[in-house]
């Protein structure tokens, strides 16, 4: 813990003295890890709710162990600070539906291992830990200068599953569904039973069940993948979900006039309020509707604003909640959604473009470089989150990663890591029907690429002190070896992504004669002379100026 804190805190003096005073909102660097798959620091929680490995279909879309006292594990051993990133996103620590349904056209037992098919908004999944873990990782994250940011749902919650619906005793199951296989699973389901009403209840949700309305037509009102779409457009007061009055455990409780989207924001804004978390990316954004993710901003606003006041020990600044939004094919320009409560869109234009080569990713740069640096009207400066894997598309070719990992650490507007893509971790199994679980196999501790390690480390602790490859003006500088420069008001650098030996570098505008630069790649200085510097190149050059 001491040698994090001690990396971390050279780290900010260096960002400090270079680039002067800037906000987490300015250069986001966010680290993905799907928890399940991260790392697991307590084995005694693996099998929760009686969850287990599918004895069929192996264990793809099940939990297979990781929790939040792993992620601590790692914030205490510095990983996260030797990559340099200060954001770490994490899968929904609440309550999932506790039982699996059918995955895939090659069936599988699928869990809720990813977070996305809620069951309690209020409660902690105790795959994932307890609450007192979950303040142990927040804090400790918040000492090495790390925001914590939840995925969070508002578009549904989980499916109607055999275990669930049995626990919490719907009677809507046909007897012996306890021996329900991948084959038989939905004949012990009662699909046209009116006591489905005891489950969510038809004020809540739409679900095309009996009693249920159907989802509808538009993007806001349609189901997706079949499960239930919360009815967060409805003004209607409602109580609480039948399910959760049922549930002993729930932290939820009846609240007096007040409508689905308003329970939803309440019960996500109280992790906000509890535990000081920073931020969410939201999910789906399309399918809900502006105004409940308006609501959802305003409430974490004044929930974290209210726990730092609490806890002035623990904040890490003053800095307002922050929200990034996965918009389905969202790209690099400004849209309707940066209105509607988000600082930040998921930028899904990256991936295929950042394995192209030095000139047309300096097109791409360029492009994102114009666009963000670009105010329409009277509106706020906006951002991107761009990344090159994800668990919803695909991972970065595994033999590129050195270049995909330069291509997105350089890129202009914030940066996601997925886990994985700086220690090379290979796919898993890809079921047919849903390719994407190869994305989400278990993170390679034991074998850990150092190549590829050290490389996203000295890119990522570059670019944490330099909030000009964000927001900074786009320079060419040369086509071959490529190199560039990145400017803004108190802070400059030069990157040259794929190089080796001797190179001689035009800095005319970016450095004055006679500045002590120093190439953190290597840690070599160099001294600027009529308007270049002569380097020598192992593989990468990041010029920034030398402190004195």
């Amino acid at each position: 813990m001491r040698r994090s804190l001690t990396a971390l805190a050279a780290l900010l003096l260096s960002a400090s003295a270079q680039a002067g005073s800037f906000s987490f909102a300015d250069n986001p660097i966010v680290y993905f890890a799907v928890t399940d798959r991260f790392a697991n620091g307590n084995p005694g929680n693996d099998h929760s709710y009686g969850r287990a490995a599918d004895p069929q279909g192996g264990d793809v879309g099940s939990f297979h162990g990781g929790d939040i006292a792993g992620l601590t594990q790692q914030l205490k051993a510095g990983y996260f600070t030797d990559l340099g990133v200060n954001a770490l996103w994490i899968t929904a620590p609440y309550e999932q539906i506790h039982g699996w349904v059918v995955g895939g056209k090659q069936q599988f037992q699928h869990y809720a291992y990813h977070g996305y098919w809620a069951l309690d908004y209020t409660t902690m999944d105790a795959n994932m830990g307890t609450r007192e873990e979950l303040r142990e990782m927040i804090d400790i994250a918040h000492a090495q200068g790390i925001r914590v940011l939840f995925d969070v749902v508002l578009n549904h919650p989980g499916y109607a599953d055999l275990r669930t619906l049995a626990e919490y005793k719907v009677p809507v199951l046909w007897p012996g569904h306890e021996k329900a296989t991948l084959r038989d699973y939905h004949s012990y389901i009662d699909y046209n039973n009116f006591d489905f009403a005891q489950w969510w209840g038809p004020d809540w949700v739409r679900a095309g069940l009996p009693g249920y309305p159907d989802g509808g037509k538009d993007d806001y009102t349609m189901q997706l993948a079949y499960l239930p779409d919360f009815r967060t457009e409805s003004a209607k007061a409602v109580g609480l979900p039948p399910i959760l009055q049922r549930k002993s455990d729930t932290r939820a409780v009846a609240l007096p006039d007040t409508s689905v989207r308003g329970y939803l924001v309440s019960w996500l804004a109280d992790w906000v309020r509890e535990f000081g978390v920073d931020g969410f990316r939201a999910d789906t954004v399309k399918h809900v509707e502006p105004d409940s993710w308006l609501a959802l901003r305003a409430a974490a606003t004044d929930a974290l604003k209210d726990w730092k006041t609490r806890h002035p020990q623990q904040k890490i600044d003053d800095a307002p909640f922050w929200m990034t939004g996965e918009a389905w094919g969202h790209g690099p320009e400004r849209s309707s959604w940066h209105d509607a409560g988000f600082d930040s869109m998921i930028n899904f234009d990256f991936q295929n473009r950042a394995s192209g080569d030095w000139t047309s990713i300096d097109g791409v740069y360029r492009q994102y470089a114009t666009l963000l640096g670009k105010r329409i009207g009277n509106a706020p400066r906006y951002d991107i989150l761009s990344y090159i894997s994800s668990h919803d598309t695909s991972l970065f070719p595994r033999g590129q990663l050195k270049h995909g990992l330069s291509a997105l650490l350089l890129a202009p507007g914030g940066v996601q890591l997925f886990y994985g893509d700086e220690s090379a971790r290979q796919p898993g199994a890809a079921p047919i029907g849903d390719e994407q679980q190869a994305t989400r196999s278990d993170m390679n501790w034991g074998s850990l690429d150092a190549a590829t390690l050290a490389h996203a480390r000295k890119l990522g602790q570059f670019r944490l002190r330099h909030p000009a490859l964000a927001h900074g003006e786009h320079r060419l500088i040369d086509e071959k070896p490529y190199a560039f420069a990145r400017v803004m008001e108190g802070d400059a650098v030069i990157a040259v992504p794929e190089a080796q030996g001797a190179l001689e570098l035009k800095v005319h505008g970016v450095f004055a004669d006679g500045a002590l630069l120093r190439d953190t790649y290597t840690n070599h200085t160099y001294t600027v002379s009529n308007g270049a510097v002569a380097v020598n190149a192992a593989g990468t050059v990041l010029l920034e100026k030398a402190a004195p």
